[in-house]
């Protein structure tokens, strides 16, 4: 497999926005635009990591480090090509930047009702945490 995971940059914004409609199941989320994208990378040019095949992108996943604590985000794999190794080496990639930080322990956040999500990350030797539930605000 010739993927290559690397750091995604300003010039990806489009295509990485255009990727997550396709391999994330169509979710729009709040902030799911060029200008959330281009801050993130603008604040950490290393947290959007891309896997990349033949020019194209064929996998994401923002590993974020707010300094205590390591978190995964927007960890999605284009449908043609899941189940061939793309994600682990997108969280391979994101788990040794977490150990460069000293990062101790790492979370996703994973809808409840993302049954297909729940199989990859548990295969990953990711686990639900019952004893937490995310509270959110919008602002």
């Amino acid at each position: 497999m010739d993927v290559e995971v690397r750091a995604g940059t300003v010039d990806d914004v489009g295509a990485v926005l255009a990727f997550w409609k396709v391999a994330a199941e169509g979710t729009n989320r709040g902030g799911d635009d060029a200008a959330a994208v281009e801050a993130l990378i603008g604040r950490d040019p290393l947290a959007l990591q891309l896997a990349v095949q033949g020019g194209e992108i064929v996998g994401s996943l923002i590993a974020g480090f707010d300094g205590w604590r390591c978190h995964l985000y927007r960890f999605a794999v284009h449908p043609d090509r899941r189940r061939q190794g793309i994600g682990t080496l997108l969280l391979a990639a994101a788990e040794e930047r977490f150990r460069q930080f000293g990062g101790r322990r790492v979370d996703a956040m994973i809808l409840d009702d993302n049954t297909l999500a729940h199989h990859a990350w548990h295969a990953a030797g990711y686990a639900p945490q019952d004893d937490w539930r995310r509270w959110v605000k919008g602002l």
